[in-house]
């Protein structure tokens, strides 16, 4: 076996990839693994913001039927989506399809610009500075992102719940996520899937088809609105489930990737200490 290929291995099993799913066993066990959660923690709600992607859809779904299953156990179960724009989203429609389809007990919205444009402005004046417009705005985006997640645990802290995560295998693999910000959750129901496989349960939900196959994109930066996640990755989400199924690559998506894993490890990491 090359290099490459243990390389590969490593990082699959870190961080728990699949070659191959079952998506109905998928549902079921993450359904199971959110229900059982909420009852041996005493909680009565699961908390996540819906942004109209396929990992909140997916991610939604699961807690809907998880709080449904543990209210037929006896719990008060609730799941409280939010809805997190900063000012108005330009894929509204999809986040409100997104919704439809979930069915979730409660929906609040929560407009996340006014708290993000003022914690920018107070880091301004009092002092900070930035390189250029692109770095300011690059800042501001992940500002949107803990403050998203500042009001989803204030939500979760009012209503006795836990807050869900959209983390998967592929963004987990890329570090493609804001530290303390989507990064940040209680449960984590779709770890170890790649892009595909969050797919592939998402079709067995019956979820929309248009968001199912919905280009990926984090819409944290003003600057770039709606800039896709490969762009922004410089590599395929084709190539990175290749990776982490044990599927050859190219060298330079294997560069890219294996790069980028090693630089943004400290994001998957507790917090270090002496």
């Amino acid at each position: 076996m090359n290099n490459q290929a243990t390389q590969q291995q490593l990082i699959q099993a870190d961080l728990h990839a699949q070659g191959s799913i079952e998506p109905q066993h998928e549902v079921d066990k993450r359904v199971d693994f959110l229900c059982n959660q909420m009852l041996e923690t005493g909680q009565h709600a699961l908390v996540l913001g819906i942004s109209g992607g396929v990992d909140s859809t997916v991610a939604g779904r699961l807690a809907q039927l998880a709080v449904e299953k543990a209210r037929n156990k006896g719990s008060d179960a609730r799941f409280y989506a939010m809805r997190l724009p900063y000012g108005e989203q330009k894929d509204e429609d999809d986040a409100q399809q997104a919704l439809t389809f979930i069915s979730p007990d409660e929906v609040l919205n929560v407009n996340v610009k006014p708290p993000s444009d003022a914690l920018l402005a107070s880091l301004e004046e009092g002092g900070l500075t930035f390189q250029d417009a692109a770095q300011r705005d690059f800042v501001l985006g992940n500002i949107k992102a803990r403050q998203r997640m500042v009001a989803q645990y204030a939500v979760a802290g009012a209503k006795s719940g836990l807050v869900v995560g959209t983390d998967q295998a592929a963004e987990a693999l890329m570090g493609f996520f804001t530290k303390y910000g989507d990064g940040a959750c209680d449960l984590a129901p779709l770890t170890g899937l790649t892009k595909g496989q969050v797919r592939e349960i998402g079709a067995a939900l019956n979820a929309p088809a248009s968001l199912v196959e919905k280009l990926p994109t984090a819409d944290l930066e003003s600057l770039k609105p709606q800039l896709a996640d490969e762009v922004a990755l410089g590599v395929t989400y084709a190539e990175i489930d290749a990776f982490l199924t044990g599927q050859q690559v190219s060298e330079q998506a294997y560069t890219t990737i294996t790069r980028t894993y090693q630089r943004t490890d400290h994001k998957r990491q507790l917090p270090r200490t002496p």
